[in-house]
């Protein structure tokens, strides 16, 4: 199945978290599952904020990459267009809104939720979940931008 992030365009495929076409970044996949979209990442031992635990930075990129995925994803959806249909939708970060719940331990499958919150025009409110084995450590809202058609050109 494809996720989300195989159908950026591929000069808009760059991006640490969710590009595909970065070998060095996290490639997060976001897919449906229901009204909800789901992510699933294993931090590496590098992730390390004290001996135990991710850094915190981590779960604010996978909540914020997972998010403006979403907001893509939900748009698509809401205008009835197939994923990666002309003319594309990408999304950047407006805002980005992270509350630690607790600590979040390193070696674990972590699964990111999200669910849309608001589709205004440009706009995608998208609120996010991290919970790792089972219990949730970090909550997020984005607000996500349409990206112009120039922006990556």
């Amino acid at each position: 199945m494809k996720a989300f992030q195989d159908y950026y365009p591929e000069n808009l495929s760059h991006c640490y978290g969710c590009g595909s076409r970065n070998l060095h970044g996290h490639r997060i996949r976001t897919f449906w599952d229901g009204e909800e979209t789901v992510t699933r990442f294993t931090p590496e031992p590098y992730h390390t904020a004290v001996p135990g635990f991710v850094y915190g930075g981590l779960l604010a990129s996978l909540i914020d990459c997972h998010c403006t995925g979403t907001a893509a994803a939900a748009t698509y959806r809401a205008e009835g267009r197939e994923m990666g249909s002309e003319p594309p939708l990408r999304f950047v970060t407006g805002a980005l809104n992270v509350s630690y719940l607790k600590p979040t331990p390193l070696g674990p499958e972590l699964t990111i939720r999200g669910r849309v919150k608001e589709i205004k025009g440009r706009k995608v409110v998208v609120e996010a979940t991290v919970y790792a084995e089972g219990v949730a450590t970090a909550r997020g809202e984005v607000v996500a931008l349409q990206m112009p058609e120039t922006f990556g050109a």
